[in-house]
């Protein structure tokens, strides 16, 4: 199997590139392949929480140097969204960690307080500060005409004490408490993956997503109209296909079969 027409790849993070803190076996090479066959690529990650700096710092300690403008956490996607559909300095009532307002904050937007009530939009991530007063506030901006943006909609969270809540739960508790019906922008809908494409500049025809997850990476690259690879070292397994009326172009084990298909 060979990947000779790929000049971009649109790159999930956990699952794919980690487990937790520990690097799948191949990044190092995975990279330096990718600067070797001179294919671009854009990090990109339902992950709310973290910084494209923290992604960096991160994959930094396990080996490899990226710049940030390459890394795209759901937060800063949201960030970017608003900034193409939203007037500019936006008031945003912001649910979440570090990269929801900060990417927030450079682009732009001002950022309302508890229970000021007169922000133009809801944008929702992962927060694990989440109080009752937070969600008042959203819930009252949102009563009273707030845009409501999710920055992602996975119900559940991985952690070390098991699977938990994520931040689809949160999105679905304030819309039963609203009516209000969220913009998602995260995988598995397409809004993430056609920002990527606009940083890469690479035809859609030549650009390939590859991630983990059915239900996010490669359904949202069937979404995007683009290829997709699911490597089986995350959550999805061949198993997960047979029910599936979607799959992925290509399945392999894991980044070193990436390697070597691209080399």
């Amino acid at each position: 199997m060979t990947l000779n027409d790929i000049r971009a790849l649109i790159i999930d993070m956990d699952g794919v590139l980690w487990e937790g803190d520990r690097p799948m076996p191949g990044l190092v090479e995975f990279f330096e392949s990718l600067r070797t066959r001179g294919i671009r690529f854009v990090l990109a990650t339902n992950n709310a929480s973290n910084t494209p700096e923290q992604y960096v710092a991160k994959l930094a300690r396990m080996g490899v140097g990226v710049d940030r403008e390459q890394v795209i956490g759901s937060g800063l996607a949201a960030a970017l969204y608003l900034k193409q559909h939203a007037p500019p300095g936006a008031k945003v009532f912001p649910i979440g960690e570090d990269g929801v307002c900060r990417a927030l904050l450079e682009n732009g937007f001002r950022l309302a307080e508890l229970y000021e009530k007169d922000a133009d939009y809801v944008v929702c991530g992962l927060d694990r500060t989440l109080s009752w007063d937070k969600l008042a506030t959203a819930t009252l901006n949102l009563r009273a005409g707030a845009k409501f943006i999710g920055t992602n909609p996975d119900t559940s969270l991985p952690t070390e004490h098991g699977l938990t809540h994520g931040n689809g739960a949160v999105l679905a508790a304030l819309q039963a408490a609203t009516g209000v019906e969220p913009t998602i922008i995260g995988k598995p809908e397409p809004i993430m993956y056609r920002l990527a494409m606009e940083r890469l500049q690479v035809p859609p025809e030549q650009t390939v997503a590859l991630g983990d997850r059915l239900d996010t990476d490669i359904l949202g690259a069937v979404r995007a109209g683009i290829r997709s690879i699911l490597v089986l070292s995350g959550i999805s397994t061949r198993a997960h296909l047979a029910d599936l009326d979607y799959a992925p172009t290509w399945i392999m084990k894991d980044i070193r079969d990436v390697i070597e298909a691209i080399q």
